[in-house]
C-alpha cells in the first residue's frame, strides 16, 4: 500500500471497506461497525458531523482536516453498509452538475 498515492486514496479506502464487509477481519474497527449494524455506523455518522462542524468554527486547519477524515471514512461505511458507493455519489452531483448548467445557459 506503500505505493498509494493520497490523489486516490478515498478510492482505496472504500475498496478496503468493501472487503472488511465481505471478507470481516476479527481485529478490524471497520469490521466491528458492520457486525454492530447500521443504526450504530450512522450514529457515528452523525457524531462525527457534530465534531466537524464544531472544528469548522475554530481556525486550527489540522484539527478540520482530522474532522473531515473521520467524517468521510464514516460516510464510507455508512454507504457500503447500504450497498453505495462513491461512484454512486459521483453519477448524482454529474448529473446535478449538468442540470445546474442548462438552467444557466437557459
Amino acid at each position: 500500500m506503500s505505493d498509494i498515492g493520497a490523489d486516490n486514496f478515498i478510492q482505496t479506502l472504500q475498496k478496503i471497506i468493501e472487503d472488511r464487509k465481505n471478507q470481516p477481519s476479527e481485529k478490524s474497527y471497520t469490521t466491528s461497525l458492520f457486525n454492530q449494524g447500521l443504526d450504530r455506523v450512522l450514529q457515528k455518522v452523525g457524531e462525527e458531523s457534530v465534531e466537524y462542524i464544531l472544528a469548522s468554527k475554530n481556525p486550527d486547519k489540522s484539527k478540520i482536516i482530522s474532522e473531515a477524515s473521520d467524517l468521510v471514512y464514516h460516510l464510507l461505511v455508512s454507504l457500503t453498509a447500504n450497498d453505495l458507493s462513491l461512484n454512486d455519489i459521483n453519477r448524482e452531483l454529474s448529473k446535478r452538475h449538468g442540470a445546474h448548467n442548462i438552467d444557466e445557459n437557459s
